[in-house]
């Protein structure tokens, strides 16, 4: 299933920055515009049999379809383990529920850092379906927590807004303000300063290794969206660990 979302994730990312209707038809190569067929459209598989190259046109598929389904199926898999290794028997409906808006705010975090990777933006209809996604979730499983997740929102929009309008812009684009919403709301009050922690220091690691590389120089602008959807899943899996091991509890 994971793979077949992350199908799923590498056309919704590829449309939506062009402004083209993920329900607009199947996909077609970006090159000679023919429509894939079912069984060239197999997650991972149809790539390795078609040597990386479109049956028609002969020309090279980006190796991001494949990165982003092995991803996606990943992604899916360890969710699922988290789940079970909390005590989670996935038998009742409550429980099978729960799995699947976390599954669904996984496909929609995996899109947005796809798509700012890719274009440096971060669409408000990723932002606002993840906030839909999270609100259920919280509505229905931890109602008492609405209230201190938006809070946590607002305080890490605010945060970042702030730096947005310091810089100038430069620093921190309005894209990732109201990503920063989805996040706080997500991570909660609790776990939202290693979030942000966790976010610029792998932000500031990657801006380092690039320019160190070559690929970049001090003055390039490098998406932060990224870095957000890493931090947060850096922040659920070890963000209650990282606290009691710094003594902050």
């Amino acid at each position: 299933m994971g793979l077949i979302f992350g199908s799923f994730v590498g056309a919704l990312s590829w449309r939506i920055p062009k402004g083209i209707s993920i329900a607009k038809g199947r996909s077609i190569c970006p090159n000679c515009k023919h429509q894939i067929a079912w069984y060239d459209n197999i997650p991972v598989l149809s790539y390795i049999i078609l040597g990386g190259r479109c049956r028609n046109c002969k020309k090279r598929i980006s190796i991001r379809y494949p990165l982003i389904e092995l991803t996606s199926g990943l992604g899916f898999f360890l969710i699922y383990y988290f789940f079970t290794l909390k005590g989670v028997t996935l038998q009742g409906v409550d429980s099978i529920f729960q799995l699947v808006l976390t599954l669904a705010l996984f496909v929609i975090l995996l899109a947005i850092f796809v798509i700012d990777w890719e274009h440096q933006i971060i669409p408000d209809s990723l932002v606002f379906s993840g906030f839909f996604v999270v609100m259920l979730y919280l509505a229905i499983f931890s109602p008492q927590s609405i209230i201190p997740s938006l809070f946590s929102g607002f305080i890490a929009a605010t945060f970042l807004l702030l730096i947005h309008l310091l810089t100038r812009g430069r620093g921190m684009g309005l894209g990732d303000v109201k990503f920063a919403i989805l996040g706080g709301m997500a991570v909660g009050l609790r776990l939202l300063p290693v979030w942000l922690f966790l976010s610029f220091l792998t932000g500031a690691f990657a801006g380092c290794i690039l320019i160190l590389s070559g690929k970049a120089k001090m003055k390039t602008k490098i998406a932060f969206g990224p870095f957000l959807v890493i931090g947060l899943v850096l922040a659920y899996v070890f963000g209650d660990r990282l606290i009691t091991y710094l003594g902050l509890i």
